[in-house]
């Protein structure tokens, strides 16, 4: 049965739609074991303590800020959107990645909700908004995301968006996203798609030799990639554009860089659109590389070119691979980020010959939207590498991860989200943040993440100096406890 319905104007949350948990303590293979045995219905363990939560408002904005002519208007207190000048920066630096040489500036409000306005309600505010944010920016399309505050006193978000398009003759999307909807922060990700797929996404009038890209703001790999077959990417969302969204039901399939991010709209692609995705794992990692390019070639039927190219991607970087896995052999690591992509590391880590000594992932998704166990990340890497001890779901509490490192102090820590890394290198641990998730993938991209991480090992003196001189804010009771001390047996 499809787990996407675009008839519906709220997306089901991951708690409800694949049974997502962010409790567990153990290791990868015991979490893969125990979805296996339960049939993907886990329960969750809960924390007794919790320092910290992702909002869905900020992961949702961040599928759309980044559409170049589109406006976004925060319903809700003016201080929720503070965080959404992060998109704004992201887009302008990354643009280059993508050989946008002049990016427009990001269109980004707020109705500014007030005291009165949560007793009085909010609606004519948020439409005297879209009217003034359409005259201001003519944008193409308008996404009203909402807050907190909005949804808890009821604002008819979807009447008042409905009739603003009718007026405006413009995409008028409302995107329910409050931060208390999920506790897991991916359903934003989920709401911002579900908006787009109802609301942009045109049926298909024609097929175009294209392949829809789900992904962040990484480099632009899959241009010369897709070039070998015939094929250009249609990057979903940052730095698309209204209508390169709107015939993205034309395309000949879907990939997604993280299932995390992707893992609903490529199911909508699909199921509401006709579009194949592939459901194998993303290309990090010789194994998951080899099955990648093979199941892109099966759906293209371009089989006898992809073998082609993985023959001459191996004569090239397989030498430099060996030369990496020498030096780095034996060398340990700690992994934090989110599902999909931490999973991915830790498959690179191992096809490098290291030994990673745990991860901190902020969820687990038991099930998938397209009801494929190629689609398991987690399984891939457990089934090509073997375990990982030490394998905490957490939704980023930093308590936990220091008291980890502090115990088993690996040679690096690699991160995929800013401030994960302060805290190893606190403790004198050399850090890595790559924020290009494109930057891992394929033959190429284990190099690149080789030398960046011996670079990193060997040029640990500054983080050295910085854990003498500084002051650990959690206390020596804390750092003696058992690391999961509140995390529900």
């Amino acid at each position: 049965m499809s787990k996407v319905n675009l008839n519906i104007p709220e997306v089901e949350i991951r708690e409800i739609r694949l049974n997502s948990i962010t409790g567990f303590q153990g290791t990868a293979k015991e979490l893969v074991d125990a979805c296996s045995a339960c049939g993907g219905k886990m329960k969750d363990k809960n924390r007794s303590f919790s320092q910290c939560l992702g909002c869905g408002t900020s992961n949702a904005a961040c599928t759309l800020t980044l559409i170049q002519d589109a406006a976004i208007i925060s319903h809700g207190p003016v201080g929720c959107s503070t965080c959404l000048h992060e998109f704004a920066f992201t887009y302008r630096v990354n643009a280059y990645l993508r050989q946008l040489e002049h990016p427009t500036q990001r269109k980004i409000y707020s109705t500014n909700l007030e005291e009165k306005d949560t007793i009085y309600g909010g609606s004519k505010k948020l439409e005297a908004a879209i009217r003034e944010v359409h005259k201001r920016a003519k944008p193409s399309a308008i996404f009203v995301i909402t807050t907190c505050a909005a949804g808890i006193i009821g604002d008819d978000v979807e009447s008042v968006t409905n009739a603003a398009q009718k007026e405006l003759g413009i995409p008028v999307v409302a995107v329910f996203c409050e931060g208390f909807r999920s506790k897991m922060w991916t359903s934003g990700f989920d709401a911002g798609y579900h908006g787009i797929a109802r609301k942009i996404i045109k049926p298909a009038r024609q097929k175009r030799n294209i392949i829809n890209v789900i992904n962040f703001w990484g480099s632009d790999i899959f241009r010369e990639w897709f070039a070998e077959f015939g094929y250009e990417p249609n990057y979903i969302t940052p730095f698309a554009t209204v209508d390169s969204l709107s015939y993205s039901s034309e395309a000949a399939l879907t990939i997604q860089a993280c299932s995390t991010l992707g893992s609903y709209l490529g199911a909508a692609l699909e199921q509401q659109f006709g579009v194949p995705e592939i459901r194998n794992s993303p290309p990090y990692g010789i194994a998951q590389t080899d099955r990648w390019f093979r199941e892109l070639g099966q759906i293209i039927g371009k089989e006898k070119e992809v073998e082609e190219f993985l023959k001459r991607k191996k004569e090239e970087y397989m030498p430099k691979i060996e030369a990496l896995r020498e030096k780095l052999k034996g060398k340990t690591a700690y992994v934090t980020a989110g599902a999909s992509h931490g999973h991915s590391l830790l498959a690179l880590l191992k096809e490098l010959g290291m030994e990673p000594q745990g991860a901190a992932i902020f969820h687990h998704d038991p099930q998938y939207d397209n009801e494929d166990e190629r689609a398991d990340t987690l399984r891939h890497t457990v089934s090509d590498y073997g375990d990982v001890p030490n394998y905490n779901v957490c939704n980023k509490q930093e308590f936990e991860l220091v008291n980890v490192l502090n115990r088993i102090k690996p040679d690096i820590l690699l991160a995929r989200h800013g401030g994960m890394t302060l805290w190893g290198a606190k403790l004198g641990i050399p850090s890595l943040l790559v924020g290009d998730e494109h930057f891992g993938m394929g033959y190429e991209g284990l190099v690149n993440y080789g030398e960046r991480i011996l670079e990193t090992i060997e040029n640990d003196e500054f983080v050295k100096n910085l854990a003498k001189h500084s002051a650990n804010p959690y206390t020596k009771w804390w750092l003696d406890q058992e690391p999961y001390t509140f995390l529900g047996k």
